[in-house]
């Protein structure tokens, strides 16, 4: 990297803060590990989720039949 060019600036998608796209910024695009584990624990309980319709599944038990 050149000295006049400045790297890509992204938000924490956790906390808002401003994070430099570095190879050294181990987290990105989060500030920090803690926000990491933040965002990480919220799709664990559901509080986020992808939007769209449910699976439908007849049995949960039931064996796999996509390979048969």
């Amino acid at each position: 990297m050149s000295a006049s060019s400045k790297p890509l600036i992204v938000k924490c998608p956790n906390c808002g803060c401003s994070v430099p796209w570095l190879p050294e910024q181990l987290a990105k695009p989060f500030c920090s590990e803690r926000c990491k584990l933040i965002d990480l624990g919220e799709w664990a309980m559901e509080e986020k989720r992808i939007p769209g319709e449910p699976l439908a599944l007849d049995d949960e038990f039931e064996e796999d039949n996509f390979f048969q």
